[in-house]
This record gives structure tokens, C-alpha cells and sequence, in this order.
């Protein structure tokens, strides 16, 4: 998001001041609760992309699936998605995260094993939908849990290790579920993948606290400094009466139309890149799914990287746009190369990957900062599930374009033009001053 002019500038200095860094408040929070974080997210992302997999190795052929059904399939997880976002995020402010993750973790677990029973793409569908369902209010969730344990020059990088989870699993999920198929089939690669979200609901309930309050592990020198540091940020963030107010807001609304458009072409990219790939280099699905990997690696270097510099400089919307519009000319310049030059696009293919992942880190953490604790939650919902309309079309429109005109290549321009107008969207994303003077009551929404 941009950087506040004149007092919006001010207000944000001032929170920065106000929140002592992070080996002031201790990292204790750090080495116990980040990678519990990682690892549940990783298994959400896990069951959710693996599809694309088990489509390039052999589910489409087996089941007689045509383009445009496999893309309906795989797509039909965002419509769940986009439904629980907003009703998961509310539970999760308003009673318990915890719960919420163990929960889901347990039926996201089965739903994802019991796709390798079924044998047509109705029942697939329908399950591919639940499963959407129960896995819609993970990343809110995680994002207001987030929240509540770490400060705003800690967010971007906390924020990035959670959403590592998306690139390092796609990174060893696309090469080792290529050899399990290779193995055992789809089949067995389903069921296989499915069952350690079960086992690992039992480790999050026991070891994740909802708050540093509640927290039985947390030195108490570290807790109350982070309470305290927590407590003071909020007096610098333009209160907002309300949720809907919240949802209604300029920020909100904009955000929740970027991000659609940045999912579109991440989600058109992760759901075909490894039949793109198979079709492209004629390698069998377990070279395929090492060979698509490689974007993935990249991303996860500059996730890194970004939000580092991103939390360092206490700014947002600079370590977001530009990465986007990287995104949309290298998707461009591979629409330009076409097929018959495959190495070649692949290797713009693999820039335009990392350059869509790079921003998540500072786009979540800037989320939470624009608005009040209290909505910032439902708020990231709301734009998340957006996201999951982005994520819809993208694994939808790819295939259909692609069946449509017999190519590749054209759905490439397709993920250029929405990457392209989601940079364009961020800078008119502004924080709004809030006047000292002010009563709390009457302060402007952000």
C-alpha cells in the first residue's frame, strides 16, 4: 500500500516509535509459535493444489475429464472458499482460532483423502467444494493470530513465513507427488497426502495459544512487553464503528478488487503450470512436477528478501506493485515467445511466479495495519475471499482459453492483463491521518 502523505506519514512514524523492536520484546515467540504456523499452512496448500498434479498424471484421462470439466473441478474448491471466509474469521475473532484450525485441520484431512475413492467429476466437484469450505478461514484466521502475537515491525516477515507455506509446499509437493503417482497413481497420492492434516490438528491444539495471554510457554518479560507493544499500536490505527463500515471502506473495497485479480493469475499460473510444462517439454509427470518446482524456488528467495526490506524501511505499498507488474510483462514476454520456444518461456514463466509470490508478505501485514484490531480480521476475509473468486477464474478461464484456442500461449496474456491492473490498483490504496485532537468517536474510517 502506499506510503501516507503529510499526517497519515506522521501517524505512521508514530506507531513505528511506539513498537519496540523485535530483540527488545524477545524471539521466543518467534522459534516456538512460526513454525507450527508454517507447517499448518503448508498442509492447507498441500490438499489444495495437489489436483493440479493428479490432473497432468493421469486423473483427467481416467475419469474422461475434458478441459473445461477438469478446469470446473479444480476450480470448484474457490466457490467453498470464497463461502466460509468471512463466517470463519468472524469465529476466530470472536471465540477461538485454536478451535477453529483443529477443526478444520481434522475434515480438510479427510475430505482430501476421500478424493482418492471417487470416480466421477460430480462427486469430485462436490468434495473439491467442502473442501474449499473447511479450508476458507485458514489464512484469516492465521493472519489475526498473527496479529495478536506480533508487532508491526515484526508482521512482514511474520506474515511471510506463513505464507512461505504456499511456495515451499508447491516447491517438493510438485516434485514428490509426482513420484508418488508415478508409484502408486493419483489414487494413492490423494490418500497418502491427505493424512498428516489429521495428525497434525492434535500438535496445533496443543501447543498454539490464541493470545500471548494465554500462552503457558511465553517467558512473562517477553509477554508483557508484547502486550504492551500491542496495546500501544492500536492508539494509532483510525478507529471504525463496526464491520460493515470497515467493509464499506475506500481501502477495503479496492483491496478486495486488487487481490481478485492478483489471485487470477496466481492460481490460473499454480493449477495449469504442470500440465503447461508436461505438454511443453514432453517429460513424464515425475520430471514434470521436479521441472515445475522451479518458480517456486525463487519464490520463496524473494518472500524472504522482500519482506525484510519491507519491514526494515516501515513502508508497504513499494515492496508490492512493482513486483506485480514484474509479473505481468514476464507473463507478457512469454504470450510473445509462444510455444515453439518453450525453454525460453519457461524461464519467464519461472520469473512471473516468483514475482507473484515476492509481495505477500507486506500486503498481509499492511492489512492489519490499516485497520483496528477489532475488523482487521473480518476485513482480511473479506478481501481474501475476493481472492478466492480470483482463484476460480484463474484455474477456470486458463483451461477454458487454452481448450478454446488450442494453445497455451494465450492464456498467458490473460495473467498479464490481471496482474498488470492489480499493480495499477495498489497505489490509490492510502491510510488516512487521524487528528490528534480528535475524539476517538468521530475519527474517519480508514
Amino acid at each position: 500500500m502506499t506510503e501516507p502523505h503529510s499526517g497519515a506519514a506522521v501517524r505512521q512514524d508514530a506507531a513505528s516509535a511506539s513498537s519496540p523492536a523485535p530483540s527488545e520484546l524477545g524471539r521466543q515467540r518467534w522459534s516456538h509459535l512460526l513454525p507450527i504456523v508454517f507447517i499448518t499452512y503448508s498442509l492447507a496448500y498441500l490438499d489444495r493444489s495437489n489436483f493440479s498434479i493428479a490432473v497432468a498424471g493421469g486423473l483427467k484421462s481416467d475419469l474422461g475429464l475434458s478441459s473445461g470439466l477438469a478446469s470446473l473441478v479444480g476450480a470448484s474448491f474457490f466457490l467453498g472458499y470464497f463461502l466460509f471466509q468471512i463466517p470463519g474469521a468472524l469465529y476466530a475473532e470472536r471465540r477461538s482460532v485454536n478451535s477453529l484450525i483443529f477443526w478444520s485441520l481434522i475434515a480438510w484431512g479427510a475430505l482430501a483423502s476421500i478424493q482418492a475413492a471417487l470416480t466421477s467429476a460430480t462427486a469430485l466437484i462436490v468434495v473439491r467444494f467442502l473442501l474449499g469450505v473447511v479450508e476458507g478461514a485458514i489464512l484469516p484466521a492465521m493472519v489475526i493470530l498473527l496479529s495478536r502475537w506480533f508487532t508491526k515491525r515484526e508482521r512482514g516477515r511474520a506474515n511471510s513465513v506463513l505464507i512461505l507455506g504456499n511456495p515451499v509446499t508447491v516447491l517438493w509437493l510438485t516434485a514428490v507427488s509426482g513420484y508418488l503417482i508415478d508409484l502408486t497413481s493419483w489414487r494413492g497420492m490423494f490418500l497418502i497426502e491427505g493424512l498428516p492434516a489429521i495428525a497434525w490438528a492434535f500438535v496445533f491444539r496443543a501447543l498454539v495459544a490464541d493470545s500471548p495471554e494465554r500462552s503457558t510457554w511465553l517467558d512473562p518479560a517477553e509477554k508483557s512487553a508484547v502486550t504492551a507493544a500491542l496495546e500501544a499500536e492500536q492508539q494509532h490505527i483510525t478507529p471504525v464503528n463496526g464491520y460493515l463500515e470497515a467493509f464499506r471502506s475506500r481501502n477495503v473495497v479496492m483491496l478486495s478488487v486488487q487481490y481478485l485479480l492478483w489471485s487470477l493469475g496466481v492460481y490460473g499460473f499454480v493449477f495449469w503450470l504442470p500440465s503447461i510444462v508436461k505438454a511443453g517439454s514432453g517429460a513424464g509427470i515425475g520430471a514434470t512436477g521436479l521441472i515445475s518446482a522451479a518458480p517456486y524456488a525463487l519464490a520463496v528467495v524473494l518472500m524472504v528478501v522482500n519482506s525484510r526490506f519491507s519491514d526494515r524501511a516501515g513502508s508497504r505499498n513499494r515492496f508490492v506493485w512493482p513486483w506485480l507488474a514484474l509479473g505481468a510483462a514476464a507473463f507478457y514476454g512469454s504470450y510473445l515467445l509462444g510455444s515453439s520456444h518453450f525453454w525460453l518461456s519457461f524461464v519467464l514463466l519461472v520469473i512471473a511466479g516468483g514475482a507473484m509470490y515476492a509481495p505477500y508478505g507486506p500486503y498481509f501485514a499492511n492489512i492489519s495495519e490499516l485497520l483496528p484490531r477489532t475488523v482487521a480480521g473480518p476485513s482480511v476475509a473479506l478481501i481474501n475471499s475476493f481472492g478466492a473468486l480470483g482463484g476460480f477464474l484463474g484455474s477456470y478461464l486458463v483451461g477454458w482459453v487454452d481448450g478454446a484456442t488450442g494453445t497455451e500461449g494465450t492464456s498467458f496474456l490473460v495473467l498479464a492483463v490481471a496482474l498488470l491492473l492489480s499493480a495499477l490498483i495498489m497505489p490509490f490504496v492510502r491510510a488516512r491521518a487521524v487528528s490528534p485532537a480528535a475524539p476517538a468517536h468521530v475519527r474517519p474510517a480508514a
